[in-house]
């Protein structure tokens, strides 16, 4: 009726005035219908809806299951799935397809089948960057992002590496070797993979520091296969090989994580090594050497799935695209504290 009355004038006909009246009723039960609509639509797409329906998983590749170091990547990147599933409101799962042995074929593999179920992300420790960068790259095209971890694929288009400085490291290196060998002596270096971009770095970076010690030779650098049995016979057969040798650099502690796997007495062939795992600990205890070089492992896993969340999830990236983990000095006097916190990683507990 309000409608009638604004129309009406005595001049107007009474089939005019209704005709009025019904279609500016109309256009406002339209525009009415409109804005609920759309009130309805943006409660729907806002965060907090999206939250709550949305599922990211994330796919976690690391070298190999037989690698010990790996289990507690692992540990972490569910333990930090389900944090962020909890603070977040968002549910974050971890899909693990890290192969066995390390197998850079199969780390390509499972990239692309990451791809073809859905993924929403994928971080992975690159075992050969020549035969992973076409697979990243192929992940990135079909809108998966992804952050590499320990050892990188820099030509690839991963947006983010998680890991050590590793030409500082292997500086760092050659600096505890010259330290126990007081400046001179016949150092061999001990690599594994020789594929591994982590090594080759580490290797860079130890050369360019021995020349600052002109009475440390470096013997040569031995690869041999990622386990510990392997690493262990590899230094076995340097040392009949080369008896001048009177220390080892090893680019990571493989080996270490056998018992009694040096073949000398403590003291007599000197020890540097960069270590993943509180096993190897107990070469300083035994006397082998005065300090371990620790890689933070627990950071490996829980840091790319925080920057692969923080992607997808609010479309934001690190300022830059090296995420850096520091390396810790490993001591008689902090080791038993270390050893307590690694175990407390493995069983997922923050760093």
């Amino acid at each position: 009726m309000l409608c009638c009355y604004r129309s009406w004038d005595h001049r107007t006909p009474i089939r005019s005035m209704v005709l009025v009246a019904v279609t500016r009723c109309e256009v406002r039960m339209k525009l009415l219908n409109l804005t609920l609509f759309l009130t309805g639509f943006i409660c729907l797409t806002s965060p907090a809806a999206k939250a709550a329906d949305r599922t990211l998983t994330f796919g976690v590749i690391a070298k190999a299951n037989n690698n010990p170091v790996f289990q507690v990547v692992r540990v972490s990147a569910e333990a930090e799935a389900k944090k962020l599933t909890a603070e977040k409101g968002v549910e974050v799962k971890i899909d693990w397809r890290t192969p066995n042995e390390e197998d850079s074929q199969k780390q390509a593999q499972a990239i692309e089948q990451l791809v073809n179920a859905g993924a929403s992300g994928i971080a992975v420790s690159c075992s050969d960057p020549n035969k992973l960068t076409p697979a990243i790259d192929n992940a990135i095209e079909h809108g998966v992002p992804v952050v590499t971890f320990d050892s990188d694929a820099p030509q690839s288009k991963r947006f983010a590496f998680v890991g050590t400085d590793d030409v500082e490291c292997g500086r760092d290196l050659c600096r505890a070797i010259a330290k126990e060998l007081n400046n001179k002596g016949v150092v061999a270096v001990l690599a594994g993979n020789p594929n591994a971009n982590n090594l080759q770095r580490r290797i860079v970076g130890l050369k360019e520091e021995a020349k600052n010690y002109p009475g440390l030779k470096i013997l040569d650098t031995f690869y041999h296969k990622e386990t510990p049995q392997d690493s262990v016979a590899m230094v076995e057969q340097v040392m009949q090989a080369h008896p001048e040798v009177n220390g080892w650099a090893m680019l990571a502690g493989w080996a270490l994580f056998s018992d009694r796997a040096l073949k000398w007495a403590p003291g007599t062939v000197k020890l540097a090594a960069i270590v993943s795992h509180p096993a190897t600990f107990q070469y300083i205890r035994e006397g082998y050497t005065d300090e371990l070089l620790a890689q933070q492992v627990y950071n490996w896993g829980a840091r790319p799935v925080d920057l692969l969340f923080d992607a997808v999830q609010n479309g934001k990236y690190p300022p830059d695209w090296f995420v850096k983990i520091s390396l810790l000095p490993v001591t008689k006097d902090n080791m038993d504290d270390l050893y307590k916190r690694w175990t407390g990683w493995l069983q997922g507990e923050q760093r």
